[in-house]
């Protein structure tokens, strides 16, 4: 994905299409002079509607759709013929797509699953037509409803990435590399900060054909939650990863202190995100011998599984996928249970 090309967040005006109105109307037919009621109702506004995609990765085709608007309902005609439906208006979104009430930041839809489909605004329903008013006291009902109008609001849609495994890391811990390593996705690589400015998905295959989806989320630095850096425009991508693969390279100061950092940033910005499995992988570790490694173990947090990997000499890769999958498998069981 190119940086001017992932787009994660849109906010755009949908209106949706107003009810036609119901129809007054009586027989006239040669042979019934008195012919009763039988205007038609008006068919139903279009609906504004959200339908997820597995094919789309961004909402880049959304960035210039300012308004979209769905057609009216048609009004309701004789012989008790109902007026056409409005047309809906459908917005094809990637999953891991959420609605959100600009003012109240409450959440309307959730887009996961591919085809999936939520009206997001619904069309205002047709008007009875006179014949729906005949009874037996009111045989000539000169009168019929109004279609309901439509439905104006201003949504914003914002992408959370869906992936099992999300990787999280300050600049230059080599996430990108070890993307580059385990899937088929080719994120910048360089030997500055920040050489990741979007998320990049690669697909990670496994054994017997199995797989799973890995996430590069942009560096984190020290008081990202506050501003700084990247900020924090990315981290809401973290919060659909099922996994969190924590990245420190092994020439760090300090690794645990690193780490206590990144962890840090992820409460500030969202409690939630500790309640995630996590996994501590030591990137470059092929600068290190045995003894330093032993070292380092009796150093690193407690609690938390870890393992010591390099991308460059494809070192600790399968033991990482490993337990990558253990863990994934572990919680398809808990969920179960």
């Amino acid at each position: 994905m190119a940086s001017s090309n992932f787009i994660d967040y849109v906010k755009v005006c949908c209106r949706s299409g107003k009810g036609g109105a119901g129809s007054v109307h009586f027989r006239k037919e040669k042979h019934t002079p008195l012919g009763g009621p039988d205007g038609g109702n008006g068919g139903r506004g279009g609906h504004i509607i959200l339908r997820g995609n597995v094919q789309l990765w961004t909402l880049l085709h959304l960035k210039y759709t300012k308004h979209v608007i769905a057609e009216d309902g048609e009004r309701g005609g004789t012989n008790r013929a109902s007026g056409g439906q409005g047309k809906d208006q459908i917005m094809e979104v990637p999953l891991g797509t959420i609605a959100r009430d600009p003012e109240t930041g409450e959440v309307i839809a959730e887009i996961t699953e591919d085809g999936q489909e939520i009206i997001l605004v619904p069309g205002g329903r047709g008007g009875l037509g006179n014949e729906q008013f005949k009874t037996s006291t009111n045989q000539a009902p000169h009168y019929a409803q109004p279609g309901e109008p439509g439905i104006e609001a201003w949504i914003i849609l914002e992408l959370k990435v869906l992936a099992d495994v999300g990787l999280v890391g300050f600049p230059n811990a080599g996430k990108s590399t070890l993307l580059s390593k385990v899937s088929a996705a080719k994120p910048e690589i360089a030997d500055y900060a920040f050489t990741t400015l979007v998320p990049n998905l690669g697909v990670v295959k496994y054994r017997d054909y199995r797989s799973f989806i890995m996430a590069d989320i942009p560096g984190i630095i020290e008081g990202a939650a506050e501003g700084k850096g990247l900020g924090i425009r990315f981290l809401r991508h973290i919060e659909r990863n099922s996994i969190l693969l924590f990245l420190v390279a092994a020439d760090s100061k300090d690794i645990r202190a690193e780490y206590e950092i990144l962890l840090n940033e992820l409460q500030k910005y969202n409690p939630e995100l500790l309640h995630k499995d996590r996994i501590l992988a030591i990137s470059k570790s092929d600068m290190l011998d045995d003894e330093l490694k032993a070292e380092i173990k009796k150093e690193l947090p407690k609690g938390v599984p870890s393992i010591f990997i390099s991308s460059y000499l494809n070192q600790g890769l399968t033991e990482l996928k490993d337990l990558l999958w253990t863990t994934m498998t572990k919680q398809k069981d808990d969920f179960i249970k």
